[in-house]
């Protein structure tokens, strides 16, 4: 997996001051994407054991909430394959840290064991290691630059854990404190 940028400090991908990774490669190819160029799996610097080492060192500090994940499109199945024994290795030494990720896919499509487009043998597990998910290709069309942590209205903030446990979507109260 190739990744295009880490923002440290980041407070604009997630609640609280965060470490974000943008990882390459997304066959979305929304209209209007803020970073077309991310579509490209080789774009960037390829993830190393030390990339995740300076990233997991960049979540230490107490003042520091959160990882989150976006794109490119962290859930492609080969970023999946990359990203999920990073996940497992944040969560266990780091297990107060929230973790975000987005997605152009829907909560539906990545939970459907048959699509074979974005579900692969890590998207349950990985899913588990997730906190909040915000889901749902951009539309340019629905654009709104009031939402928060979203670009367009169509997608979701889902609180991934409420949403495994109850076996339905849960929406996160990040969506209600936008009204």
């Amino acid at each position: 997996m190739n990744y295009c940028n880490i923002k440290y400090c980041d407070i604009a991908n997630g609640n609280g001051i965060r470490t974000t990774l943008f990882v390459s490669g997304c066959t979305h190819h929304c209209k209007g994407c803020f970073q077309p160029e991310t579509w490209d799996f080789n774009y960037g610097e390829p993830f190393t054991d030390r990339t995740a080492e300076e990233i997991i060192e960049s979540l230490r500090p107490d003042y520091v909430d959160g990882l989150t994940l976006l794109g490119g499109e962290p859930w492609e199945p080969s970023n999946q394959a990359a990203l999920y024994p990073f996940l497992k290795k944040v969560r266990e030494e780091l297990p107060g840290k929230s973790i975000w990720a987005f997605s152009g896919y829907t909560w539906e499509e990545l939970m459907d064991p048959d699509n074979s487009r974005c579900h692969t043998e890590f998207t349950e597990s990985m899913m588990k290691l997730v906190d909040i998910l915000v889901d749902g290709e951009f539309h340019l069309e629905e654009k709104n630059l009031m939402l928060r942590f979203r670009g367009s209205e169509n997608q979701r903030i889902i609180n991934v854990h409420e949403s495994l446990s109850k076996n339905e979507i849960v929406l996160s109260d990040f969506m209600e404190k936008e009204k």
